[in-house]
């Protein structure tokens, strides 16, 4: 979307309203082309696995008594995780993106959704392409229904019918979009749970990035966050969801898309202005430490020898 819609990322292409659909297309049927060339040559021989990483918040209705709301909330999964998950486990797009998609469409005057289809077989190819399901999740939004009348310029965004709003309440330590709500995961794990027939998951991305320019070692809330969104997982595994690990975001300040280095996710502090980019721990990859060796986490209480 941000490559071939708004063109904020490369390869900066503004194809409003369709670039992003077809450029997930591709995606799909790519991934599905690989996941069987490793099938039927490697497989055998090596016992490997191949799936996908998707990155989704997760949208809790505004009202949960509101049928429009709950919609829109569904809307919003769909619109994310679903346009690549569906098709991969259940073997087509949402029937929500097909409907919402192919009636602006129709309503532009255009003779087809802006929306691709698959063929019978494309379906029946990319149905069941993944071994494990990659999750990378950052936040959480509330959702509510909001309707963008068609004469405006198309968009994926305007397609969904949805504002989201957040808490102000929530903290927001790292950049504007990226608000701390754990108890958004486990609802989004039970989710794919339900939805995708309770896949093998791997949390593949998870973590906080901060405000400031300036160094910042004693990364309090980088802490409370892991904590918080750790402990969620683990409730979602005593749901019955098939989690097998979880990856940090990330070990290293490094190259953030558009925001390059200013944008700080790591464990360990780079002095990226130093010709030898100095790494420094932050009390986080401390309080990590303690985490993965006590696979869990320290008791408060213990005192260390």
């Amino acid at each position: 979307e941000k490559g071939y819609e708004t063109g904020e990322h490369a390869p900066g292409l503004k194809l409003g309203g369709c670039g992003a659909y077809k450029a997930a297309h591709h995606i799909i049927k790519t991934h599905a082309k690989v996941w069987h060339s490793y099938n039927t040559t490697w497989r055998s021989e090596q016992q490997g696995m191949v799936g996908i990483s998707l990155t989704s918040g997760w949208g809790e209705p505004v009202d949960p008594h509101s049928q429009t709301d709950r919609d829109a909330a569904e809307r919003y999964i769909q619109f994310h995780l679903g346009w690549f998950a569906n098709p991969i486990y259940r073997g087509d797009y949402p029937e929500v993106m097909k409907n919402y998609v192919g009636r602006k469409s129709a309503q532009q005057g255009l003779g087809t959704s802006r929306l691709p289809t698959f063929s019978v077989q494309e379906k029946t190819y990319i149905k069941g392409t993944s071994d494990f399901l990659g999750i990378g999740h950052f936040t959480t939004r509330y959702v509510l229904q909001k309707s963008f009348p068609f004469l405006q310029v198309s968009s994926y965004h305007t397609d969904r019918d949805l504002a989201e709003l957040v808490d102000p309440k929530w903290p927001a330590p790292g950049p504007k979009w990226l608000y701390s709500v754990p108890w958004g995961f486990r609802r989004l794990l039970n989710f794919i749970k339900t939805q995708y027939g309770n896949p093998l998951i791997y949390v593949t991305e998870n973590g906080v990035s901060e405000k400031a320019e300036h160094t910042q070692l004693c990364d309090e809330w980088r802490m409370e966050y892991l904590k918080g969104y750790i402990n969620e997982i683990l409730k979602a595994l005593n749901d019955g969801v098939n989690i097998k690990g979880y990856t940090a975001w990330s070990l290293l300040d490094k190259f953030e898309w558009d925001k390059g280095f200013s944008e700080r996710f790591g464990f360990y502090h780079i002095d990226f202005k130093n010709k030898n980019k100095p790494r420094y721990p932050k009390a986080s990859a401390a309080y990590y430490k303690k985490i993965i060796s006590a696979n869990g986490f320290p008791n408060p209480r213990e005192v260390m020898s």
